[in-house]
C-alpha cells in the first residue's frame, strides 16, 4: 500500500474512520467515523430533546462522553422566568435520566470553557451542537459544530459521517509583542482571508511559529475559525499542549494522540501571517472581517463595553484586569456613563480572579461582574444591548442584532476593551501593557513549561475487509416557485434570531423567520415565493438547527445559492429541504425577487426565463438523507446501524 501524504485533519479523520477501504483518506471522500465526545448547551438541548424523544430515548452508549452545560440563556436574574426555567429543567431532567458524568448546571461554565480546560485531548474527534465547537482544535482535536439532529445521532450511536474536507494552511512567522492575544491573531487572519472565502467548508490548519501561542491563545484562534467559515481549526499538539493537560487525572490525558501533518501534504492554499507585525485590531460592525487597526480608529464612542463569551479565555481576562489595574494606578478615572460588564467563562475562573484580586479591580473600574454564561454575546438573557446602542466587546460575532435588536457590536481583545472602558471610547492598550509585570502575569496563569518528549502517532483506522454495496439514492422530480432573493453571507442569526429560537414547532419558527431583517418573509412564502436564491456563504454563523426548521416551517421548497455553510446544509438535509449550488453569474443576473424558476433534481438543472443552468448533482450521502426524509427517519428505520447503511 503506497502511503499518501496526509494533512493533520486527514490523519485524525483517518484514525477515526470505520470500515475504510484505504487508511489514507482523501478530500471529497465520504466516510463513517467514530466520535469521542458530543457537546451541547441547554438552548441546543431543547431541539435535541425533541429528536431524542422521537428516537424513543435510547440508552447512551457512554453517558460519560456527552458534555452538557447550561449557559446560553441563563443568568441568576432571569433563571426563574418561565422560558428559561423550562430550558434549565429539560437539561437537568436529561442529566438525571441518563446519569450524565459531565453536566454543568446554570451559570457554572460556558459550554466550551471547562470542556477545553478539563476534558478534550489531542487527536480526539468531537461533535458539538454549537458552531464554536471548533475551539477544541486548539488542543489538536478535530472538533466540529453540527445541528441538533446530527449531534443526537452521534450521541446515541457513537458514530457519524463526514465528507473529508480540503485543507488550507495558515503558517505563522515572527513573534508577537507582549499583549497581542489570540483575538488579535485571528482578527489578523480574518482581515487577510475574509469570511466564507478560502476557508469555507474546509479544514484550517495553523502551523509555523506557534511556540509563542499559549493553549488559551490557540483556543481563541480555533474558536473564531467558525467566523472564517472553516469546518474546523486545528493546531498540531505539541509541548505546550502536553503541559496544558499534564496535571489532569489520567482518564482525561491518557488518550492523547500526537498527530502531525506530513511534510508533503497537499493544501488548497497556504497563507503566511507575520505575528511580529500584528497590532491591536478592531472588527467593526457588521462583520468579523471588517478589520482595522485600533490606533487608526481611536476615539470612537460607546454606550457599553463587554468582556466575556467563550472566545475570551482566562488569559485574556487576567490581561484585561491588569490593564485596568495599571490604568487606575496612572490615575485614569472610570466614567459614570455607559454600561460595563465582564462575565468570566466559568466559576473556577471567577474564583481564580477573585484570589488574585482582579475581580476587585474590575469592580473598581466600574464593571458589573456577571455569572458565567454567554451573556451579551447572544443578547437573549438578562443583559441585552438597547436599540441604537454601540458596544465594544471581546466576543466573537458582531452580526446585526447579535447583542440585541438594533444594536451595533464591534470586536476587539479584552485588553482593548479594558483600556477603552475608562473613557468609553476606543483606546489602544499598548501604553498600559508596557508597565505590566510579565512575571506576575505568568504566575497568575500558572505557566510552568517542562520538557516533555512526545510520541508522534500515525492513523490506525478500522479497515473493511469487504466492499459494502449501497443502493444509490436518486433524487427525482421538479420544484417550481417564485424567488425570494438574498445576498452574500446570510447568517443563521438573520434567518432565525436567537430570541425566537425557543419556539418548539417548526411553523412557529417559520412565522418568525427573518423577522428582524426581512419582515413579511413568511407571508410571501405562503403566497408562492417559496424558492430562496442567495449568494455565497448561505447559512453561515451559528449551528442552530432552528434556522433550517424555520425554513421548513415556513414552507420553503428549495434553497439555491453560490455556496453554503457546512453545518447549515447538513441541517437543511436533515429537515428534508433540497439545496443546490449554482455558480453561473448569468443565473443571478436573471433572477430577481419574484422571478419564477424550476429545478429538475434528476437532471441537475435549473431553468430561469427560458435559460437552463447546470448545477453539481447533490452528493450521494445527502441525497440518501433527503430521500429518507431526514436522518431521524433513517435512524427509525435502521437503528444504531444507520451509518453503516447510509
Amino acid at each position: 500500500m503506497n502511503k499518501k501524504p496526509l494533512t493533520l485533519a486527514e490523519k485524525i479523520l483517518s484514525h477515526h474512520g470505520i470500515g475504510l477501504s484505504d487508511k489514507f483518506v482523501k478530500p471529497g471522500e465520504v466516510i463513517r467515523i467514530k466520535v469521542d465526545w458530543t457537546l451541547a448547551s441547554e438552548l441546543a438541548w431543547k431541539g435535541m430533546n425533541t429528536t431524542y424523544q422521537t428516537l424513543g430515548r435510547p440508552e447512551l452508549p457512554r453517558s460519560d462522553r456527552f458534555f452538557l452545560a447550561i449557559d446560553h440563556t441563563v443568568d441568576p436574574r432571569v433563571n426563574e422566568k418561565q422560558g428559561t426555567k423550562r430550558l434549565i429543567q429539560l437539561s437537568e431532567d436529561f442529566a438525571k435520566e441518563t446519569n450524565l458524568t459531565h453536566f454543568y448546571g446554570a451559570n457554572q461554565t460556558i459550554l466550551h470553557t471547562e470542556f477545553y480546560r478539563q476534558l478534550v485531548q489531542p487527536g480526539m474527534l468531537i461533535i458539538g451542537a454549537d458552531s464554536h465547537s471548533t475551539s477544541h482544535g486548539g488542543l489538536g482535536a478535530f472538533s466540529i459544530g453540527l445541528g441538533a439532529a446530527d449531534v443526537v445521532l452521534a450521541m446515541v450511536t457513537g458514530e457519524s459521517w463526514i465528507q473529508v474536507p480540503e485543507s488550507i494552511k495558515i503558517e505563522f512567522v515572527g513573534e508577537p509583542s507582549f499583549g497581542i492575544s489570540g483575538k488579535e491573531v485571528i482578527l489578523e487572519v480574518l482581515s487577510q482571508l475574509k469570511r466564507n472565502t478560502f476557508a469555507l467548508e474546509r479544514a484550517v490548519e495553523f502551523t509555523g511559529n506557534i511556540k509563542n501561542l499559549s493553549a488559551d491563545a490557540r483556543f481563541t484562534i480555533a474558536n473564531m475559525t467558525a467566523e472564517l467559515g472553516g469546518i474546523v481549526g486545528v493546531f498540531p499538539a505539541d509541548e505546550i499542549t502536553a503541559n496544558y493537560i499534564k496535571n489532569r487525572p489520567n482518564e482525561h490525558k491518557n488518550e492523547a494522540l500526537y498527530f502531525e501533518a506530513d511534510k508533503d501534504a497537499e493544501y488548497v492554499k497556504t497563507f503566511k501571517v507575520d505575528l511580529s507585525k500584528t497590532e491591536h485590531l478592531i472588527a467593526q460592525f457588521p462583520s468579523p472581517d471588517n478589520v482595522s487597526k485600533v490606533r487608526e480608529k481611536e476615539g470612537q464612542k460607546y454606550n457599553g463595553v463587554f468582556i466575556g463569551a467563550c472566545t475570551t479565555t482566562e488569559e485574556e481576562l487576567i490581561l484585561a484586569g491588569l490593564v485596568l489595574e495599571e490604568g487606575l494606578k496612572q490615575g485614569l478615572k472610570p466614567t459614570v456613563s455607559g454600561r460595563k460588564i465582564v462575565t468570566p467563562g466559568s466559576v473556577q475562573i471567577t474564583e481564580n480572579l477573585q484570589k488574585s484580586g482582579l475581580i476587585e479591580v474590575y469592580e473598581k473600574a466600574g464593571f458589573y461582574v456577571g455569572a458565567p454564561g454567554c451573556s451579551m454575546c447572544l443578547g437573549i438573557s438578562a443583559d441585552v444591548a438597547g436599540e441604537g446602542e454601540t458596544w465594544l466587546s471581546s466576543q466573537n460575532r458582531n452580526f446585526p442584532n447579535r447583542m440585541g435588536k438594533g444594536s451595533f457590536a464591534n470586536l476587539v481583545s479584552a485588553a482593548t476593551v479594558a483600556a477603552s472602558s475608562f473613557g468609553m471610547e476606543l483606546k489602544s492598550p499598548e501604553n498600559l501593557l508596557k508597565n505590566i509585570d510579565r512575571n506576575r502575569f505568568n504566575k497568575m496563569l500558572g505557566k510552568q513549561t517542562e520538557k516533555i518528549e512526545l510520541k508522534i502517532t500515525e492513523p490506525n483506522p478500522v479497515l473493511s475487509e469487504t466492499k459494502t454495496l449501497h443502493t444509490k439514492a436518486n433524487l427525482t422530480g421538479k420544484i417550481s416557485g417564485k424567488v425570494q432573493k438574498f445576498g452574500d453571507n446570510v447568517d443563521t442569526d438573520a434567518i432565525i434570531p436567537g430570541s425566537y429560537c425557543h419556539f418548539e414547532s417548526n411553523i412557529d419558527l417559520g412565522k418568525h423567520a427573518f423577522l428582524n431583517t426581512k419582515k413579511g418573509f413568511y407571508e410571501l412564502v405562503q403566497e408562492g415565493f417559496d424558492v430562496i436564491v442567495a449568494g455565497n456563504g448561505w447559512g453561515s454563523g451559528s449551528s442552530r438547527e432552528e434556522a433550517a426548521r424555520a425554513l421548513s416551517g415556513s414552507g420553503v421548497k428549495i434553497v439555491i445559492a453560490k455556496s453554503f455553510a457546512y453545518i447549515h446544509y447538513r441541517n437543511l438535509a436533515n429537515m428534508g429541504i433540497p439545496f443546490v449550488k449554482v455558480t453561473d453569474e448569468r443565473f443571478f443576473e436573471l433572477v430577481c425577487e419574484g422571478t419564477e424558476v424550476s429545478v429538475d433534481l434528476e437532471k441537475s438543472v435549473v431553468t430561469c426565463q427560458n435559460e437552463v443552468f447546470c448545477f453539481e448533482p447533490i452528493a450521494e450521502t445527502i441525497a440518501s438523507i433527503l430521500v429518507g426524509n431526514g436522518i431521524v427517519e433513517l435512524y427509525q428505520k435502521h437503528g444504531r446501524e444507520v451509518f453503516s447503511k447510509l
